[in-house]
């Protein structure tokens, strides 16, 4: 079968095509044949060696996927040969609080990804997708879905007439948009980009700020919610947004921190504004498996369908990875395998 290795050096350009024989399921494990994978940027983290620099090589690269079960090992009885199904991202994490344990089983480093024809893991670590999304759809959910659920649903524990602050259009930005829309919250997206938020708007958003043009979106967030502030923000910015995310936040309200785009260190950071505001800063780190199962059956009853920005074939993965690091996306990037 053929796989993409980190083998060698680090980089996008060295990331290269090798042959290795087809997996053997052991018990309780299952084969699949993989029909497609989305990217996250966590994945140009692992290539560039920003995670690991002591990364066990050779290693496959890529964290999110769905693919078809075709082979079953001993004892493995919570799939049948034909499901569709994903990998969680923690393969440990099945329900509850994660434990220091778990972070040695994410897929994509430090266990080999899936940027593979085929792939063998625990049936404990797999989870049906849902029948009306498309494989370039489902392949979507491991990462950036779980992550603006988790975000929103299960520690933000969003309500009807919630105010919503979601910053960019990135796979789990736009996640975020859609759950919060679902709940019948009021959606603040903020951007770079006027075309962007026009997409957004498109899909649900009530208010589109363009940050550039208004480095303070703060004050804009607070005059549209009348001085309350917003009620959760998915703050994906880092070191450059999360002042201002304090800023606009109401007294008591919640800040997921999932990103460091700008930066993962936080300089002249004010403690006060935060205590004054009562705010919960939520580190948000995927998610488990029941809340990956949870997610699903929101998506079926709404029949929520994911955004794709584009599809790269398997031959062009390190294109599909090239266009990641540009930032001009909106939604998910998604490598689709033809077989």
């Amino acid at each position: 079968m053929k796989v993409y290795e980190i083998n060698g050096e680090f980089g996008i350009e060295n990331l290269k095509v090798a042959d290795r024989p087809i997996p053997v399921p052991r018990s309780n494990e299952v084969l699949i044949k993989m029909r497609a994978v989305s990217l996250n940027s966590r994945d140009l983290g692992v290539i560039d060696g920003f995670y690991n620099p002591n990364l066990n090589k050779p290693l496959i690269p890529v964290s999110d996927g769905v693919g078809e079960v075709v082979s079953l090992g001993e004892h493995s009885n919570r799939f049948k040969i034909g499901d569709r199904v994903s990998g969680i991202f923690t393969q440990s994490w099945i329900t509850g609080e994660p434990t220091q344990q778990n972070w040695v089983s994410t897929l994509g480093s430090p266990l080999n990804g899936l940027l593979g024809e085929y792939v063998v893991l625990s049936e404990e670590g797999l989870i049906r997708v849902p029948d009306l999304l498309t494989d370039i759809e489902a392949a979507t959910l491991p990462c950036a879905g779980v992550t603006a659920w988790h975000a929103l649903v299960e520690e933000g524990k969003i309500k009807a007439g919630d105010t919503v602050v979601v910053q960019g259009t990135g796979g789990v930005s736009v996640f975020a948009l859609q759950f919060a829309k679902l709940y019948g919250a009021t959606v603040i997206v903020t951007s770079s980009s006027d075309e962007k938020l026009k997409r957004a708007k498109g899909i649900g958003a009530d208010f589109g700020i363009n940050y550039k043009q208004t480095p303070e979106w703060d004050k804009v967030v607070l005059a549209l919610t009348e001085g309350r502030g917003a009620d959760h923000i998915v703050d994906l910015g880092g070191s450059a947004t999360l002042n201002r995310s304090i800023s606009a936040l109401r007294v008591g309200g919640q800040i997921s921190m999932i990103g460091g785009l700008s930066g993962f260190r936080v300089e002249g950071f004010d403690i006060i504004p935060a205590i004054i505001r009562k705010a919960r800063l939520q580190a948000i780190n995927v998610g488990s498996r029941d809340m990956f199962e949870s997610m699903n059956h929101a998506i079926e009853h709404s029949g929520l369908h994911p955004i794709v920005d584009s599809v790269f074939p398997f031959e062009r993965a390190v294109d599909a990875l090239q266009y990641l690091t540009r930032g001009s996306y909106f939604g998910k990037i998604v490598i689709s395998f033809k077989h």
